[in-house]
């Protein structure tokens, strides 16, 4: 957010252009399907509580804290109802492409939910989409070189 602030003084929004979180919803929803939801909830809680003091026990908080930990994995078991199953498995690769999909699409949905919970300007939409899309493509292009580094070192 300060790196953010220095480059967009004017804008008003507290969304973050670049949420990283997001990306580590999905991972952890694809890696641990409905059991990222007891993951993920307590540090959703803490920024909650941090960023909006005794506010987090407001109805449209613990929706939006609810939607934030439920909608990824529902994603992926919707997919996997639908007979796409994307879950890891020892005998096949990954697909990065379609767990890229299922963060681009959870993001119209967190995006949406969460505005309509809180109430929000479209605005504040199109922030949340875009911190979220582009949070997910930094976090996995990050952890794609990091992974290609520690091949070559071993």
């Amino acid at each position: 957010m300060p790196l953010q602030n220095l480059f967009f003084p004017e804008y008003p929004s507290r969304a973050s252009l670049l949420f990283l979180p997001h990306g580590v919803r999905v991972l952890s929803a694809w890696l641990l399907g409905w059991r990222a939801i007891f993951a993920l909830l307590p540090g959703v809680f803490i920024v909650f509580a941090a960023l909006g003091g005794s506010d987090v026990f407001l109805p449209s908080r613990l929706l939006a804290m609810a939607i934030a930990v439920t909608t990824v994995p529902a994603v992926f078991y919707l997919c996997k109802w639908l007979g796409w199953d994307l879950f890891p498995r020892a005998d096949r690769k990954p697909c990065w492409i379609c767990i890229m999909g299922v963060g681009v699409v959870t993001s119209f949905l967190v995006s949406g939910l969460t505005n309509l919970a809180f109430g929000s300007a479209t605005a504040e939409y199109i922030a949340f989409l875009i911190g979220d899309v582009s949070g997910l493509f930094f976090l996995m292009l990050g952890l794609y070189f990091a992974f290609r580094f520690a091949e070559k070192r071993a």
